[in-house]
């Protein structure tokens, strides 16, 4: 897999020169390939008032954004993902999903990540990542970027979400990050101002998937305040830690109609 790695990441630093992305010739046959996708149906918006961030292809294989590839294993298991939750919430609204575990260092981050690079590649939809973790944003550092604002100073300072919008260079995909570290959490995530900006986010475009990755249950009431704001629940467990104790209690305080299902996480193929 780490050879198969090392050619997407060839494939994919060929158009870079000390991080500067510079365009490639243009072919017959990529145009062909574009002409193709849209008659597929292929719908990309152009992200004019958003924050443009590059993101390194090697920094990302490194903290195992591997969906971000596409010949690799844990993209395909990633696709298999995508079309379940696809087709469990297809022709409704049901397009907010928070991505929790019952404990720390279970993936949750990882999996909302690869979750949302997954769903970008998709043909109907558009995907907005948001990190709600606002005592440990994460997602701008598995990335690679400087955080800057997020939903922090929207909920604390009426930041407009335009300013909080961050485009990773990706079609079809946005990015809000948590901003500033907040003490205060499980208020704000449960605050008006939260409600106001999911369903701001939420009814802006209806084809777009919005991820949310939160804390974990275990670890405090930032889930049981946020959770009514969201449509899907799902649940990531680490393969060999995650012990069924743990899930039975975190279980307990999810609405059990929103729950989507579970993520395996780092588990060993057969």
């Amino acid at each position: 897999m780490i050879k198969k790695i090392k050619q997407a990441l060839t494939m994919l630093n060929k158009n870079q020169d000390d991080g500067t992305i510079k365009e490639a010739p243009v072919s017959s046959m990529a145009n062909k390939n574009e002409e193709n996708r849209e008659k597929a149906g292929w719908v990309s918006p152009a992200y004019y008032h958003s924050r443009a961030v590059h993101l390194d292809p090697g920094f990302l294989a490194r903290n195992r954004c591997l969906a971000y590839l596409d010949n690799v294993p844990e993209a395909e298991a990633y696709r298999v993902l995508r079309t379940q939750i696809i087709q469990r919430t297809n022709g409704a609204r049901s397009r907010t999903i928070m991505v929790t575990s019952a404990l720390p260092g279970e993936g949750k981050t990882l999996a909302a990540i690869n979750l949302a690079f997954t769903f970008a590649r998709e043909f109907k939809n558009t995907v907005l990542l948001v990190d709600g973790d606002l005592r440990k944003q994460s997602i701008h550092k598995y990335l690679g970027y400087d955080s800057g604002k997020g939903v922090i100073d929207f909920l604390s300072e009426g930041a407009p979400v335009s300013e909080l919008v961050t485009w990773p260079g990706i079609e079809k995909m946005t990015v809000i990050s948590g901003g500033r570290p907040c003490q205060e959490s499980a208020e704000m995530l449960g605050s008006p101002r939260m409600k106001e900006l999911v369903s701001e986010m939420k009814e802006r475009y209806p084809d777009r998937y919005i991820i949310f990755d939160v804390p974990p249950i275990l670890t405090g009431a930032d889930v049981l305040t946020f959770a009514p704001l969201v449509d899907q629940v799902i649940v990531v467990v680490q393969a060999g830690k995650t012990s069924m104790e743990d899930v039975g209690k975190a279980l307990h305080f999810l609405p059990k109609e929103k729950i989507l299902g579970f993520v395996m996480n780092r588990c060993q193929a057969a």
